[in-house]
């Protein structure tokens, strides 16, 4: 199995479609990912991703074809050394160590191509799965924002995770 991150191509429509509409994965991540995730909606973000500059969304591909998705939020002002790593990645491919891959490969060109001293993570308390993505990656648990999250009508706890760059 071949696992790449890259750029989003507006090819990846179809399956970009497929596998982001799935409530499992909106449970996860904020509410600005649409559930229903839609073929309007796929083509909203890949007109906004395609052709952007600095590339900081991309696609999670595994031999060839658009899985998932990862990305970065670059922070400004007094906290522009340090950007939040962001990720989802279609059903079928969970348990795969895929997600695990592509966390590692983010990790390498989010510390090669920008500046940055500090990645960060937001995990929901029940994601435990991502979590240990992220700690297979050495990032680690820097503290727990309790009942910051409400999703789904349930508040619950935000797990911060870090990896800083070796220097």
């Amino acid at each position: 199995m071949l696992i790449a991150i890259r750029n989003w191509k507006y090819e990846d429509l179809n399956s970009l479609v497929l596998h982001a509409n799935n409530i499992k994965i909106w449970n996860n991540l904020r509410n600005y990912f649409p559930h229903p995730y839609t073929e309007e909606d796929g083509k909203a973000w890949l007109k906004k991703v395609v052709d952007a500059l600095p590339a900081v969304n991309m696609a999670i591909d595994v031999n060839g074809q658009a899985v998932g998705g990862i990305g970065l939020i670059l922070n400004g002002d007094v906290y522009i050394k340090s950007a939040e790593i962001g990720y989802w990645l279609g059903e079928e491919y969970w348990g795969q160590g895929i997600t695990t891959e592509a966390v590692r490969l983010m990790t390498e060109y989010a510390f090669y191509y920008f500046d940055l001293l500090r990645l960060y993570a937001e995990v929901f308390e029940n994601n435990k799965a991502s979590m240990r993505v992220l700690e297979k990656n050495g990032y680690y648990l820097e503290g727990v924002r309790r009942k910051a999250v409400f999703k789904n009508e349930i508040l619950m706890d935000d797990y911060i995770w870090v990896k800083l760059r070796a220097w």
